[in-house]
Order: C-alpha cells, then structure tokens, then sequence
C-alpha cells in the first residue's frame, strides 16, 4: 500500500490521562512531526499526575518536541478515577479545543481497556470536530490492543532515540516489570512488519475526510 503523506501540521493538540501515555503511544510520532514542522504549536493535556510526574512530562514533551511552541494543562485528577470525574476531565478536553484550532489530534483509544485512557478517547471527537483527530494505543497487562487502521513508520534512529528518551524522562517507571527495551521496541517491531516497515507507531481513525484536487 502506497502511503499518504500528512504534511502542513501547524498546530497539534496532545491528550493524556497520564504522564508518559501520549510518549510511549506516541513518542515517535511526536518526533517526527517536531522535526518536519519547525515552530509547531502543541497544546500538551494530561488529566492526573503528581508534582514529580508533572514535571517528568514537561522535560519529556520538551524532548519529544524540540522547537516547539509548547503550552502545557496538566491535571491533578485521581489516577484511575476519571470517569468518577467527568465534568472535570469534558471541561478541560473542551478547554483544549476551545482555545486551539489543531490541524492534529492525538488521544487514547475509545477501546482501552483502561477507564481513564477510554474516558479521554471518548470524549476527544465530540470536542474536536474540525480536526484529525489519532487514538493511540498503549501497550499494558491488559492485553486489549485491537487492529489499528493507520500505521506511522518509524526509523530506526527514531525509534531507539524515542526508547532512550522515555527512560530518561520518565525514571518514576523504571521499576515496573514491563518497562524495558524489549516491551517498547518489540511492539514497534509487530506494527512495522504490518506496514512493511522495520518500526511503526500504529493508530484508530474513527473519521477522515479527503480532499481531492
């Protein structure tokens, strides 16, 4: 399958419920668009997070972002409570689109199995309808990855400089049992090899409209 180029992203809008969802999901993703569009506008939203965890996800979008104009909204919500929390977690999603004209939108999944990441997927269209709006996926113990219908190729650089940068800005997780090289770059592995590509970041596409000249 030949690819379409997604070209002209002046301005993105990235949803989280946690820090480090929008990286892992996404980090190569991230990378990519930072260095093709110089002067990119990037509205950065989490949901939850401590102080530290905050902090962790400021360092982290300045990496995957670099020369990007970044605003940041970050949330204090309970981790995993956020559909306890639905007025709190619509007002900020319809924050981000009210003060933003993204060309691009990247958010969880509406089939996570995790509430908080399926929260936020279900409630990015109804806030962003004149945008692109990407669902990422996130690899987890959950075993509720589907068949993503949009592959982004990854380089190899790019893929190892996104593994290097998750560990370097996220250290709080280095303790957990399925942090490593191999969950990351393995999974990147099984969505290359579905678009011929050595790596791959693969995403749900509810809608998209094409414009033919």
């Amino acid at each position: 399958m030949r690819p379409l180029a997604l070209t002209g992203i002046r301005s993105l809008v990235a949803l989280g419920a946690h820090p480090d969802d929008i990286e892992i999901a996404a980090g190569g993703l991230l990378l990519q668009v930072a260095a093709a569009n110089p002067g990119l506008a990037v509205r950065y939203v989490l949901a939850t997070g401590t102080p530290a965890r905050q902090a962790e996800a400021r360092a982290a979008a300045t990496a995957f972002l670099p020369g990007a104009d970044l605003t940041f909204d970050l949330g204090t919500l309970p981790d995993g409570r956020l559909p306890a929390h639905w007025d709190a977690v619509k007002a900020q999603v319809e924050r981000a689109a009210c003060e933003t004209a993204p060309d691009l939108v990247i958010a969880p999944w509406s089939g996570d199995a995790h509430q908080d990441h399926r929260l936020l997927g279900e409630l990015a269209p109804t806030a962003f309808r004149d945008a692109l709006v990407l669902n990422y996926e996130i690899p987890k113990w959950d075993g509720d990855l589907g068949r993503p219908a949009v592959h982004i190729p990854m380089p190899d650089d790019i893929a190892h400089r996104k593994v290097a940068l998750l560990h370097e800005h996220f250290p709080s997780q280095a303790s957990r049992d399925w942090w490593d090289d191999e969950v990351f770059l393995g999974f990147a592995r099984i969505r290359g090899m579905e678009c011929r590509s050595r790596y791959a970041e693969a995403f749900h596409l509810r809608k998209l409209v094409i414009q033919l000249p």
